[in-house]
């Protein structure tokens, strides 16, 4: 080859090399795709709320199990109640308060749901057990019971078992 034919040659087979196949695109600068600062939503649920409601547990004691509250205050019911409502108010009410709740009472271990219930009593929610209204004695620390089968207020104070029996 003479060196004028050189040259178009060469020049042809450049031009055929940079274009590559039918097939492909042309090549181009790529561009990366945008990256976000932003971090993505979580799928975590909130955390659920504390429940508000008191606990009813089931403890030993010299009468057996019986139901206390999440404190360990042990529970009375009044023989002069009826069923859905009470008849301790005032000085009765100040040496057996009642056990009160803000939300649906709790059942813990041995202590049936079912049973638990409240009651309106001016303005707040007493908490029952099968029906009946539930007190504190006043004068007691956790894990005591110094007033059971008591007479006084014009009834008797008798804790109360899983069943929602009192203890006689």
């Amino acid at each position: 080859m003479t060196g004028r034919m050189a040259v178009p040659v060469v020049l042809a087979a450049l031009a055929l090399a940079g274009c590559g196949a039918d097939d492909e695109e042309p090549a181009s600068p790529r561009t990366a795709a945008p990256v976000s600062t932003t971090p993505p939503p979580t799928t975590a649920t909130a955390p659920a709320p504390k429940p508000t409601g008191t606990l009813i547990k089931l403890a030993g004691s010299d009468y057996g199990r019986i139901l206390f509250d999440g404190r360990g205050q042990a529970i009375y019911l009044f023989t002069k109640d009826g069923r859905g409502r009470t008849r301790c108010f005032g000085a009765c009410a100040d040496a057996w308060p009642p056990v009160y709740t803000r939300g649906e009472p709790r059942a813990g271990p041995g202590v049936r749901q079912a049973l638990l219930g409240t009651i309106r009593r001016e303005g707040r929610l007493q908490v029952t057990y099968a029906g009946q209204p539930l007190y504190f004695y006043a004068h007691e620390g956790p894990n005591q019971v110094l007033c059971q089968d008591v007479d006084e207020f014009g009834g008797t104070w008798l804790v109360v078992k899983a069943s929602g029996e009192p203890v006689r």
